[in-house]
């Protein structure tokens, strides 16, 4: 290349940063206070297993669920849907606390 075309270069790149350096900042526009897409949590953890149904779905003895779930009927060439048992074998979530009951001894009529 020659060395006046490298030089033409450098000041068009040298001029458009001075210009950009130039030139008011633009502020951001205010758009509106959006609703958050997700709900908010819940305040307690909710006892869910891994197949999605709540602890309360589970036999306590077997741990088995015992819900019912929906088979879309397009899936098996159906205008209706199907019901048939949870194939979850055993509850896999979060362990609830147990809740004892402590009598209150500062204020008891004992």
């Amino acid at each position: 290349m020659e060395p006046v075309s490298l030089v033409v270069g450098a000041a068009i790149a040298l001029g458009g940063v001075m210009i950009g350096r130039m030139l008011p900042r633009r502020r951001p526009q205010q758009a509106p206070p959006q609703q958050p897409a997700v709900a908010a949590k819940p305040s307690t953890p909710q006892p869910i297993c891994g197949c999605g149904h709540h602890l309360v779905f589970h036999d306590h003895e077997s741990k088995r669920c015992q819900a019912q779930v929906v088979i879309p009927g397009r899936w098996v060439g159906q205008s209706g849907g199907t019901y048939r048992p949870c194939m979850c074998q055993g509850y896999r979530g979060p362990v609830p606390v147990d809740e004892y009951y402590a009598p209150d001894f500062l204020g008891g009529d004992s």
